[in-house]
């Protein structure tokens, strides 16, 4: 099977957006990702869980990135999906280097639009394709 960011190209998708809907649920509920993790009545992935604990770890430095190229928009008042799917690929651009960057850009937007809206997958698209330069050069 041809992959998509891994060795496991619809293994990493799907892990992806459960890592995203794992990050929002975090969030929602006021929890930190390990506590989310835990909670789980079965361990999630190890892809899954990489990613969880690495944008937890890693929280504000994302947020200052994302702050740092939302022109016009405070972090806080992105939709909280659109918030996930952001910390999760702006994680993986930098901190990633296994997931192309064209795979992390490509998979944001479509799991923005799939979840979020057109305009969310638009804007994700813009917001990771200004800082990709940046994050890997």
């Amino acid at each position: 099977m041809s992959d998509r960011g891994g060795r496991h190209g619809g293994d990493r998708r799907a892990a992806r957006e459960r890592a995203i809907g794992l990050l929002y649920e975090a969030e929602v509920k006021g929890e930190g990702a390990a506590q989310v993790l835990t909670a789980l009545p079965v361990p999630p992935d190890e892809y899954v869980r990489e990613v969880v604990t690495g944008v937890a770890e890693h929280i504000d430095e994302l947020d200052e990135l994302i702050q740092r190229y939302a022109k016009n928009w405070d972090l806080e008042r992105m939709p909280a999906l659109d918030r996930a799917i952001l910390r999760l690929a702006t994680y993986e651009l930098g901190h990633r280097p296994d997931v192309p960057r064209n795979v992390v850009i490509n998979e944001a937007v479509e799991l923005a639009k799939v979840f979020s809206t057109e305009e969310s997958g638009k804007f994700v698209n813009g917001m990771l394709s200004a800082m990709a330069p940046d994050l890997r050069p």
